[in-house]
This record gives C-alpha cells, structure tokens and sequence, in this order.
C-alpha cells in the first residue's frame, strides 16, 4: 500500500511558488477555511464527509432492493434498508458523458457542456465555465479526490477538462470514456501522468483496474480520516466488456460466459461499495459520512449481455440510450446512520441535485445558475424538500444497440427529447439531426406514469393539450448556448511570457450564489524568482450576490527563465460567506517560449507554445487513434492529399511563436475529407490572430464550400494562433484542417 505521501505526489507544481497578497488578513482567512466548528457544549462538529459512488451501466432493477432476483448484492441491499432509497431517481442522459457532467456540474443535457458521447463525434470536455460539486466543497476546506473513470477529454494533462482543473486534488483512473472501457489497462493516470501497469504489458490480463481504483478509495480515506473530504468514485464496472476475475458465484448457472460476467461485474460493485462502508467503520467515520449510490444511465446490452435476462430495467421501458423510463431512472441511495432518514422516497430527483444537496450539506456557497435542487431537507427528514417543476432529458447519440433500437421504433439515431411534469412524461424524436425543427416535424409520445410506469400506453390522442405543454417545457429547456454566471476566481494570462519582460496578469472573484460575501481578497502566486507587483487595489469589504472584486500584477520572469517552459501561476480568492470563510483557488500556465525559426517552415515541424483540441502533427490528444505524435492521418481537400498539415477539431486554439521573424503565413483551412465522410454537417470558421491582433477570420466552413485559402502578412507579429470555432451548435463533425501551413522568415 504506498502512503499518502506518495498519492499525493504530483498533485502540486514542480516549480517553486512565491505569494503576493494585497494584505496579510487575506492569508489568515485562506487558513480559516480548514477550521472546524464546534457545538455549545464544545464537541467537535464537523461537516459531514462525502462519498459519492457512480455505477457505470447499472439499470434499475439490478439492485436486490429495486427487485433483482439473480444478482446477489447483500451490502447495497443493506444500505438501502439502513438509508434512503429513491423509487423516481433520475440520470439526466441515456449514455455517460453528459449523464456524468450533469451529476458534476449540476445542469441538465439542456444546458450543460458536454451534451453527447464521444460516439457521436469529439471527444466531450469541461471547461472553464464548468464548475463541479468539488469546486464548491473544496472552497470550504474539504479533501477532494475522484478514483476510477473520468470520462472527459483530451487524455493530457495541464487542460480545463482535466480533474485537477475542475477542483479535484487527488485523481486516480481513466480520463477519457473510450480508455476506461479497458478493464486490464496498460496505464491508469494518475494526477497529471500516466501511471504505467506493467503486468498489463501487450494485453497480458494480471492486474484487475477496479482492484487498483478501490485500493486507492481507502487509502484516499485513510489519508483524510481527521478532515473533511469528498469521494468521487466511478467504478467502470457493470459496463462492457463483462471482464471481471472471478464469476465462480454464478459458474453453475446455464448462462452464457457474457451473463455470468455482468452479473458478477455487479456482484462486485456490490462489494467493492462494502468495502467503502467497512473502511469508514473501522475510522470511526460511518456518523460522519453521507455516501450516495446512483448509476449512469439504463443497462446495456452490448457485447452478449442479455438484459432482459436480469430484468435489469425492472418494470421500466427501455434500456441504455433510450429516454424512456428504462433509460434514464436510475437506483439511488443515501446513507449516513444520524444523517440520512431511513426509509423511501418518490420525490423525483435527478442527479443535477447531487451539487446543491452536498453544497447545502457542506455549508458552502453554491451557484444560483444550476438546474439542481438541494435534497438536504428530505435527507434530513423533512417532507418539504423542494420539488422540481419538471425534469428535462436530450440525446443526440449516433451509437445503435438492438434493444434499445427496437424499443425507439428504429429511431435510436434520431435526435431525442424528454420531460416529466408530475406523472405526465412525452418523448418525441426528430427525424433530421435537427434541434430546431419545427415542433409539427417532431414525433411526440405522452405517458402517464402514475397507470403506467412502463410507458406501455401512448395517451397523446387523448391528452394533446398536455403533450403541447410538456414540449412546449422541452423547447424552453434547451439552449443553443448557456451562458454561466461566473463563480470563484477566474485567472486570465497572456500566451506568451518572455523573459526579462513585464506582463499583465489580471485576477476576479466572482460572488456566483445567493448570499453576499464579506472581507473579500485576492492573491497571487507566482513562481520563485519572478516579481509579481499590484496595480489595482485586492480587497472589498462587502461583494453581493453577481458583484465581482478584479484586481491585476505586472509580472516579470528573470531574464534568464528557462525557454519553452509552462509555469505556474496561482490566483486565489478568498472571502467570508454566510457558512463560513471559502477559498477560491485558479490555476493557470504561461509558457516561455521556444525559439523563434530561422527558415523558412511548415508549422507542423515547430515546437508549439499551446495546443487545444489538435490532431495530427500536434497530437494533443487520441481522436485519431492512438498515434504516436507527428503520425495523424494526412489531411485532404477534395481528394487532394497534403502531406504537411495541422488536423483540429472545433473549438480548437495552436499558438506558434514568431518572435517577429516571419513576414508572411500561408495555408489552406477547411472541413476535411475525413470528417466529410463521415456527415455533411460539420460547419465551422477559422480565425488567425497576430499577438492580440485579429487578422483573419474566414467564411463559414463546410464540406461543400471547400477550403480557403490564407496568405497574411505577419510582420512584426510575436505569437500567431490558429483558432477554430464551432459555427453551428454541432461540434460532432467539426474536424477541420490547416494544410500546408507555412511561415516565410525575412
């Protein structure tokens, strides 16, 4: 068992750090934020610890406790009995990547960022804008970790969509989907590495992945048993491949090898889950602790895996894609022995109220923008825990299992919407890949789910008026676009830090919640070495809900900073809040750059200073396979193939410097003959920025009209970024090229 100081290595930067702070009261009240309340008669009352556990694949009626007949699962059972168990508990998607970034950020496949599986096209990613449940609980002081499969892309480090960024200290498991459906990997990541499995070498099966994520699981909770922490753990089990080590519990059952392997992957679940509960028990920590159990979505039915066998979706319609019942409810339970009422609950709840509930239950500030409600007061017993006014499902999914296919009536590739408004729920499906379809295009089904929780029984002829209302809710839930509220602190830094020059680093922290904030302050941590001097005041007495405190530094790197290095600068906010003191930590990197070129070049054979989203030369991450970097697959336009080029894919951002060499860039950009294969609806435009300078921005981009041609002048110009942009809602097939990409030096 390696020790915590081990698991924590890597989770800070290499290089040293040095803090500027407007006044020392701001470092006091950062401190502040891990004291621990106490009760009146002095005992120690601390808030409660978290362990959130998320099944992948799971369906409804796996469960003993929702009605499993075949599938042994003793402990769940048990906590289920001991706890909450929820009857009309909701995923908010049908597959796992938006399911998994609604349950982290709190908002519905409506509003949320990421909206699809990477099937469907690129893949997923948070961003900036995202803030998640250990963003919130971190700034009270919590230990945050999430262990297993991450789900959201690109596969590196040093991203928004990576763990670290979105406010989770200690990350152990998978980052991409596609990576976490190998149960024998080569590598897990770890922190912001790879951490390689030797025995798994050349598709040897020796080391099991969720023996590694549980054995991470106690260690995580041995290494904070004294303090408040919050684990995320995602187990990629029951999903296929049915790979698990040991099905001895079902070997005498006439099953296929794929059955007996589910049915154990969820044995395991069940165990693994127990384990969590013993290792809190022997801590002393099971009055402490608050643990919800939930799923992704239905259950699937891919590699042999007969669901229906199990009756996995119990008495529900449908199965994993679906968004009928079978779909999308999904088992939940809380348990917490003083914390969590015992007993049953058909309070329909979706998983957008995980951030609220834990956020309540923390006491810590949450953003006012999400869709969730906070079930704290029906944990605690109350019977008038908020409701929601209706709950709002969307699939946009290109992936087609049989099942499912056949319970949509052979739309399973249709786009898809839904709404529950008390037991009234309509599904209706488009028949082009078109969200804004005129509503008389769209095929609309209603169900009254207090007769029938099956959705046997299509009751629209009878009940129009109903059905008009509920999609007329479905049309005002989605956005195109979701502009957020800001919330915490947000870092902005230049490309480009030369050294020996001064530059501009600006800081905000955003009060994003419902009450107002006091004694508010910004900081800034820079690396040793480099000076970091105020130019705009750092505190504010009072920030009301939506106000901002922004303040700027003039840093300088010594003028012997090493080149084409990323380091690390820091902002920090701090503030005391109704619940107490928080801290808003805001991580960013800027690079030295590398040396400017000296000859004429193609781009594709330079260093880059950044890369988001590229392919290809730049390879910044595995759309296109696992490739080693510079062997993407050549890029054409119209069966012409061009051997030097950069493939991206909206929204995407390669910056290059110049060092004010060149004088003239030149390259085709356009959607590519790879992306046009696969659809025709990919549309994006491409911009050409000189330092902060706009020089170029294109005409909408498709297939059809071909690439275009660009030829600036860069005179002068120290940093040049290719940037492109998603230019109609659909990033699916937004594969776009820079062909021959060159740069002329004067």
């Amino acid at each position: 068992m390696s020790s915590r100081r081990t698991f924590l290595a890597g989770s800070t930067a290499v290089l040293g750090l040095t803090t500027v702070t407007a006044t020392v009261t701001g470092s006091e009240r950062a401190a502040a934020s891990e004291a621990v309340p106490q009760t009146g008669d002095g005992r120690v009352s601390r808030p409660p610890n978290f362990v959130v556990v998320l099944a992948d694949d799971l369906g409804y009626g796996e469960l003993g406790s929702y009605g499993q007949k075949l599938i042994t699962t003793p402990r769940l059972d048990r906590l289920a009995a001991e706890g909450l168990r929820f009857t009309d508990a909701y995923s908010t998607a049908a597959v796992c990547a938006p399911s998994r970034c609604s349950l982290l950020t709190g908002l519905h496949t409506g509003h949320s960022t990421v909206r699809a599986n990477p099937s469907s096209g690129g893949q997923g990613s948070l961003t900036a804008t995202d803030t998640t449940f250990a963003q919130v609980l971190r700034a009270r002081g919590y230990r945050t970790a999430v262990i297993g499969k991450w789900g959201f892309g690109p596969e590196t480090a040093g991203q928004e969509s990576h763990p670290a960024a979105r406010g989770f200290e200690e990350f152990y498991g998978y980052i991409t989907h596609g990576h976490a459906h190998e149960y024998y990997p080569e590598y897990l990541w770890h922190n912001d590495a790879k951490d390689p499995i030797p025995a798994n070498a050349g598709g040897a099966k020796a080391v099991y992945a969720p023996d590694l994520l549980e054995q991470r699981a106690l260690e995580f909770i041995d290494a904070h048993a004294d303090e408040p922490f919050l684990l995320l753990l995602t187990p990629n089990v029951p999903h296929a491949p049915s790979d698990v080590p040991d099905t001895s519990a079902y070997d005498d059952r006439g099953w296929t090898v794929a059955n007996k392997g589910h049915a154990a992957q969820v044995s395991y679940f069940d165990a693994l889950v127990g384990n969590v509960v013993d290792r809190l028990r022997s801590l002393g920590l099971e009055q402490d602790t608050v643990i919800l159990v939930t799923s992704d979505n239905g259950p699937h039915e891919e590699g042999g895996v007969n669901p229906d066998l199990f009756d996995a979706n119990g008495p529900l319609r449908g199965y994993k894609r679906n968004l009928y019942e079978g779909g999308v409810r999904v088992p939940l339970i809380a348990w917490g022995p003083g914390r969590v009422r015992q007993g049953t609950s058909d309070r329909p709840t979706p998983l957008t109220d995980v951030l609220p509930t834990l956020a309540e239950l923390g006491g810590a500030p949450s953003p006012t923008d999400v869709d969730g409600l906070s079930a704290a007061p029906l944990l605690a017993g109350s019977t008038d825990s908020a409701r929601h006014g209706h709950l709002y499902w969307f699939r946009d999914e290109w992936g087609v299992t049989s099942r499912a296919d056949a319970q949509d009536n052979k739309r399973a590739t249709w786009l898809a919407e839904a709404a529950r408004r008390d037991n009234w729920k309509a599904v209706r499906f488009a028949p082009e890949r078109d969200h804004n379809l005129p509503d008389d295009k769209w095929q609309v089904e209603l169900y009254d789910l207090a007769t029938d929780p099956g959705e046997t029984r299509n009751v629209i002829d009878k009940h129009a008026a109903t059905a008009g209302e509920l999609v007329a809710l479905m049309r005002s839930s989605w956005k195109d676009t979701y502009p957020r509220r800001p919330f915490g602190t947000a870092l902005a830094l230049p490309a480009l830090a030369v050294p020996g020059q001064a530059f501009t680093v600006t800081a905000a922290l955003d009060n994003g919640s419902a009450r107002p904030w006091t004694n508010a302050a910004l900081a800034l941590r820079a690396p040793t070495g480099w000076t970091a001097t105020p130019v705009a005041p750092a505190t504010a007495d009072q920030l009301a809900p939506g106000s901002r405190l922004t303040t700027s530094w003039k840093v300088t790197p010594p003028a012997n900073a090493a080149p084409a290095t990323a380091w690390t600068l820091t902002a920090e906010g701090t503030a005391e809040t109704p619940s107490g003191p928080v801290r808003y930590p805001a991580t960013g990197t800027v690079p030295t750059p590398p040396p400017a070129p000296v000859r004429d070049s193609y781009l594709s054979d330079l260093t880059w200073i950044s890369a988001t989203n590229g392919w290809g030369p730049v390879e910044r991450d595995t759309s296109n396979g696992k490739n080693a970097s510079g062997d993407g697959p050549l890029i054409s336009f119209g069966g012409t193939t061009y051997p030097k080029g950069l493939g991206v894919h909206a929204p995407s951002d390669i910056a290059y410097h110049l060092g004010a060499a060149a004088v003239r860039f030149t390259a085709l950009v356009g959607i590519d003959d790879f992306s046009a294969k696969q659809s025709s609806l990919g549309a994006t435009r491409a911009k050409v920025y000189g330092d902060d300078r706009l020089l170029l921005t294109t005409p909408t981009l498709t297939a059809a009209t071909g690439p275009v041609r660009v030829d600036l002048d860069v005179r002068g110009v120290r940093v040049l970024r290719l940037v492109v942009e998603d230019a109609n809602n659909r990033t699916s097939f937004d594969h776009t090229s820079w062909a021959l990409a060159h740069v002329t030096v004067g």
